[in-house]
C-alpha cells in the first residue's frame, strides 16, 4: 500500500474524453490518448489494499487488483504487468468493453467513489505492450494432443491461448472472414480499436495457434467431421440467436437487428465497403433496447450522420446512487450511467422527442407504420410501469426511418447445424448444456462462453475460457495446472 491515506486525500479521476464534437468526427476511441498515464499512478493509490478485497470476488476473472495497485502506484510496470497477466489474458480488451463490475464491489465505494479499477487495468495493459512486457510463450514441449475451437470471440481465443501454452495443438474455427467474433465486428471502432485485437491475435500465432476462418462448422465443414479430427472440442460459438421484437409492422424495411446494422459500420471501418448499405445518414433512427449494444447503435448512428436518434428503455430512469435495499454493496447496481454515446447524444440533441441523453425510459413499442412502399416511417410507443403495464393515454409516436432492434441475445444459433449435427443437449434456456467439468453429452465435446452460460460479460466468457481450458487440458493429460477460476453454474453476486 503505497500512500496509506490515498483514498482520502486524493479524489477520482477518470480517463477524460475528447470533445464531443471532435470525437464524432471520427472513429477513433473516445479517450485523449495520453492522458490517463500521468493521473494513473495516484488513482492506483486511492486502493485501500483491504484485507478481504471484494473487488476479487465482483471480478470472475479473479483479477489481483491491490497487488497491481499497489505495483502502479510504485511505477513498477513490469511486475504489474505479471500479476495482471496471472489472471486475464486480454486486458486491454476487458479494461476497454468491460462495466467493471469490480468497482462495484471496491470497499471503498461503500461511501466514496470507486478505485478507477478498470482505468489502472488498461494503463498496465498499454504500457506493458508498450515495454515488451508481453511476448509471445509458446509451449517449451508438444503433448501431441490436438483440440478444435470454435468461434474466435473472448471465450474462444482465452481457451486457445491457455491450451497451446499448456502444449496442446490448438486450431480455431471461425465463420466469419476475421477473428474476434462480436469484438471484431459487434464493438464499434470508437469503443475499442481493431489494432488491439489484430496485436494478441499475433501473438497467439507466434505461440502456435492456428486459425481456420471463413469456416461455419456444421455448414462448411460437419460437425462429427471435425469431431473425429480432434481428440477435444471446445465450442465457444457464442449467443448469437437474437430476440425478437413480435409487434405489428415488424416486417416492414428499415426494421433491422442492430446485429445487422453494427457489422456493417465495421466492415466499412475495415475497408471492405465504401458506405454501409444500412447507414443511418439523414434518417430518423429509433432503438428499441436499453442496453450497451443500444449504446452502440447509437454512437455508430450518430457518426453516421443520422438526422435523429432516439433510444427506448423498457425500464424506468433508474437513480444516481445505489439503491441499498434492493441492490446493496457489493452486488452490481442499476444507476444511472452516461456512456460516451449518451454524452454525445445529450450534447448533440440528437433526440427531441426524449430526454436529455437521447433514452426514453419507461417506453414500450407498440407497433410500426411505414408508408405505401412498405418502409417504416413510424414507431408507436406507450409508457408503462414498474410492471410494464400501459400507463393510460400515454401513446405517442415518434418519426421512423431506420428501427434497430437491440434486445439481447438466447442463446446458440440452432440453424448452422453444430447443435443437430452432434447431438448435443440443450438446457431449458436453450443454451448449450453441460456439467459440472464444462463437459456436454457429447465425449469429449466442452462449452464454454455465452453459448452455454447465455448473454454475458466480457470478463465471464474469458474466465468460462481460461476454465475450460482447465478441464480440456485435465480430460486430454489426467491433471491440470491451468488456473480454473470459476466454474459452469457460477453467477454473478446478486442478492
Amino acid at each position: 500500500m503505497a500512500d496509506p491515506k490515498g483514498f482520502m486525500t486524493t479524489p477520482r479521476q477518470d480517463w477524460p474524453r475528447r470533445p464531443v464534437e471532435e470525437r464524432v468526427r471520427d472513429w477513433e476511441e473516445v479517450y485523449v490518448p495520453g492522458a490517463l498515464l500521468p493521473i494513473v499512478s495516484k488513482q492506483a493509490d486511492r486502493c485501500m489494499d483491504c484485507g478481504v478485497p471484494f473487488c476479487h470476488h465482483a471480478c470472475p476473472l479473479g483479477n489481483l487488483i491491490p497487488e497491481w495497485n499497489d505495483l502502479v502506484s510504485r511505477d513498477d510496470w513490469r511486475a504489474a504487468s505479471d500479476r495482471l497477466h496471472a489472471t486475464n489474458n486480454f486486458p486491454e480488451f476487458t479494461g476497454r468493453l468491460c462495466p467493471a463490475p469490480c468497482e462495484a464491489g471496491c470497499v471503498l465505494a461503500i461511501n466514496q467513489p470507486a478505485v478507477t479499477i478498470k482505468n489502472v487495468e488498461v494503463a498496465i495493459a498499454d504500457r506493458a505492450w508498450e515495454l515488451g512486457f508481453t511476448p509471445p510463450r509458446p509451449p517449451e514441449r508438444l503433448s501431441g494432443r490436438t483440440v478444435a475451437v470454435i468461434g474466435s470471440g473472448p471465450a474462444g481465443l482465452a481457451a486457445a491461448q491457455q491450451l497451446t501454452r499448456a502444449g496442446h495443438t490448438v486450431a480455431v474455427y471461425e465463420k466469419d472472414d476475421r477473428l474476434g467474433g462480436l469484438m471484431r465486428y459487434g464493438i464499434p471502432e470508437f469503443k475499442m480499436e481493431k489494432r488491439h485485437l489484430e496485436r494478441r491475435i499475433e501473438q497467439m500465432r507466434a505461440e502456435g495457434t492456428k486459425f481456420r476462418t471463413s469456416t461455419a462448422v456444421g455448414r462448411d465443414i460437419g460437425a462429427a467431421e471435425l469431431r473425429a479430427r480432434y481428440d477435444a472440442v471446445v465450442i465457444a460459438t457464442g449467443a448469437t440467436a437474437w430476440r425478437e421484437l413480435d409487434v405489428p409492422g415488424r416486417e416492414l424495411a428499415g426494421v433491422r437487428q442492430a446485429m445487422e446494422y453494427l457489422p456493417l459500420s465495421n466492415r466499412v471501418r475495415e475497408g471492405d465497403l465504401e458506405v454501409s448499405p444500412m447507414s443511418a445518414a439523414g434518417q430518423h433512427v429509433v432503438i428499441v433496447g436499453g442496453g450497451d449494444t443500444g449504446a452502440d447503435c447509437l454512437g455508430t448512428a450518430v457518426r453516421e450522420g443520422a438526422a435523429s436518434v432516439t433510444q427506448l428503455d423498457i425500464y424506468a430512469q433508474p437513480g444516481a446512487e445505489r439503491d441499498e435495499d434492493a441492490e446493496p454493496w457489493p452486488t452490481y447496481p442499476k444507476v444511472y450511467r452516461l456512456s460516451a454515446a449518451h454524452e454525445e447524444a445529450r450534447e448533440l440533441r440528437t433526440a427531441p422527442a426524449a430526454d436529455a441523453d437521447a433514452r426514453l425510459f419507461a417506453a414500450s413499442t407498440l407497433r410500426f407504420t411505414g408508408d405505401a412502399d412498405g418502409h417504416v416511417r413510424s414507431l408507436h410507443l406507450v409508457e408503462v410501469d414498474a410492471r410494464r403495464r400501459p400507463v393510460p393515454d400515454s401513446g405517442r409516436s415518434i418519426p421512423a426511418d431506420l428501427v434497430l432492434l437491440a434486445l439481447g441475445f438466447s442463446g446458440p444459433d440452432l440453424e448452422d447445424g453444430l447443435v443437430g449435427q452432434l447431438g448435443l443437449e440443450l438446457d431449458p434456456r436453450g443454451t448449450v448444456a453441460r456439467d459440472a467439468g464444462f463437459a456436454t453429452n457429447v465425449p469429449g465435446v466442452f462449452a464454454a462462453g455465452d453459448a452455454a452460460r447465455g448473454q454475458s460479460l466480457i470478463v465471464w466468457a474469458i474466465a468460462e475460457g481460461r476454465a475450460v481450458a482447465a478441464a480440456v487440458d485435465r480430460h486430454l493429460t489426467g491433471t491440470s495446472r491451468l488456473p480454473a477460476p470459476i466454474g459452469p453454474y457460477d453467477r454473478p453476486m446478486a442478492v
